[in-house]
């Protein structure tokens, strides 16, 4: 049976498989998709069971200008730190700034990095999916910098999230078919798109290394 995209629809066994594989080497995934409501519900999945459990967690955020209401400052402990994107580059605060006049989003890559060193440092290296890194979302970012500049960007972090055997997943709320989402997608294992349809969240998944996408599964 093919897919949408001419790929091959891996059942539930081989699926679970390449889940596995994943956490243990490392993923970055791009979450799509307008439904917000829904968006929360699979970060909680990708972060993992609580905030008090053994693993670090990094959320990088745009203040209150975020897709879901998850935020680590209310759970803030050595193991969960949060990064405001407008407050390290400042976003805003300028009415009348050029784009020549805007902070290096190198800055924010740099401050990503660091954090995760910092919990690399303190965990005496990281076990497998122990770090978990939330980016919500990537909206405010593209509407401020070009395209290729918050590539460069993910490219930086999601390559430290690799090197860490880690999992980052990163909130784009837009339509799948959406420019960004197509320009973007190849920074990523997966392309996972949700949405709530009879009131039940809902997450289907592309897998890029195999070619493959899910069925709708219930979140």
């Amino acid at each position: 049976m093919e897919d949408e995209r001419g790929g091959v629809v891996p059942d539930r066994a081989s699926f679970t498989r390449t889940l596995g594989t994943l956490k243990q080497e490392g993923s970055n995934i791009l979450l799509v998709g307008a439904a917000a409501g829904t968006h929360e519900t699979a970060c909680h999945q990708l972060l993992g069971a609580d905030e008090r459990d053994s693993r670090y967690r990094l959320f990088v955020t745009a203040g209150d200008d975020r897709t879901t209401a998850r935020d680590g400052d209310d759970v803030a402990t050595d193991r969960v730190r949060t990064i405001d994107s407008r407050e390290v580059l400042e976003i805003g605060t300028a009415t009348d700034e050029t784009e020549t006049d805007r902070p290096s989003l190198g800055t924010l890559g740099i401050e990503i990095v660091e954090t995760i060193n910092d919990f690399d440092d303190s965990a005496d290296g990281f076990s497998p999916s122990e770090l978990r890194v939330c980016v919500d979302s990537l909206v405010p970012l593209l509407q401020t910098y070009d395209t290729e500049t918050v590539f460069r960007l993910l490219h930086m972090t999601t390559a430290r999230v690799d090197q860490a055997n880690g999992m980052g997943h990163y909130h784009l709320p837009l339509d799948p078919d959406h420019d960004a989402v197509n320009l973007l997608e190849p920074m990523f294992d997966a392309v996972v798109t949700v949405r709530s349809r009879n009131g039940t969240d809902e997450q289907r998944w592309y897998l890029r290394e195999t070619d493959t996408t899910t069925d709708w599964l219930e979140l």
